[in-house]
C-alpha cells in the first residue's frame, strides 16, 4: 500500500518526536505519536524548527519504526502510514505523486510534474520536492535531474546515494 499524504495537520499541542537509528546515522520522527509530519535528517535542509518538535517520546510512531526497520532490512519496499505533513495544497499533491514512485526506480522532475497533470510547472515539483518533511517514506530520493543526476538532497547527497543503492538503483556518474 502506498502512503497518503493526509491534510490535517498535527494539534502543536499533540507534538512529540522520537530519534531513531538508521545504517547512515539517525532520523528523527515528529508527529503526534501515531501520524507523522515530519522524518528528519540531522543536517536536513531546509531546516526544520527543532523548537517545535515536541518533547521526544521514545515509545512514540512504533509502527513507523518497524516499517523504517524493514525498509532497511530489505524487507519492506513500500510504506504504509499515517503521514499529515503541513505544506500547500501544491506541495501536498507533489508530495502524493512522489509517494507513488516505485522502489528501485527513480523518475524526473518533468515525470512528476507530467503525472500531475501540470507539466510545465517542473521547477515548482522541484521545490514542493525539496521541501518535502516525510525522507524516505514520501521517497524524494528518487526523483533526480533530466540527465539522471543525483542532485540536491534535504538529508544530503550521500544520503541520496546510499538510499538509491539500497534500492538497487545504478545512477550515471
Amino acid at each position: 500500500m502506498t502512503p497518503r499524504v493526509l491534510c490535517e495537520p498535527v494539534a502543536e499541542a499533540d507534538r512529540v518526536h522520537r530519534v531513531v537509528p538508521v545504517p547512515m546515522g539517525e532520523v528523527t520522527l515528529v508527529g503526534d505519536g501515531h501520524r507523522l509530519e515530519g522524518l528528519y535528517w540531522p543536517d536536513h535542509t531546509p531546516a526544520p524548527d527543532r523548537e517545535r518538535f515536541g518533547p521526544r517520546d521514545d515509545e512514540a510512531f512504533p509502527e513507523a519504526v518497524r516499517q523504517l526497520g524493514e525498509y532497511f532490512d530489505g524487507t519492506r519496499r513500500t510504506f504504509d502510514l499515517d503521514l499529515a505533513p503541513r505544506g500547500t495544497d501544491f506541495q501536498r499533491l507533489v508530495w502524493d505523486e512522489l509517494a507513488r514512485s516505485p522502489f528501485g526506480q527513480v523518475r524526473t522532475y518533468g515525470e512528476v510534474a507530467e503525472a500531475i497533470g501540470r507539466p510545465m510547472a517542473v521547477r515548482a515539483v522541484g521545490a514542493a520536492n525539496s521541501r518535502n518533511p516525510l525522507s524516505i517514506v514520501v521517497p524524494c530520493h528518487r526523483v533526480v535531474s533530466a540527465s539522471g543526476q543525483a542532485h540536491g538532497y534535504a538529508g544530503t547527497v550521500e544520503n541520496k546515494q546510499w538510499l538509491l543503492r539500497h534500492e538497487g538503483v545504478d545512477l550515471p556518474g
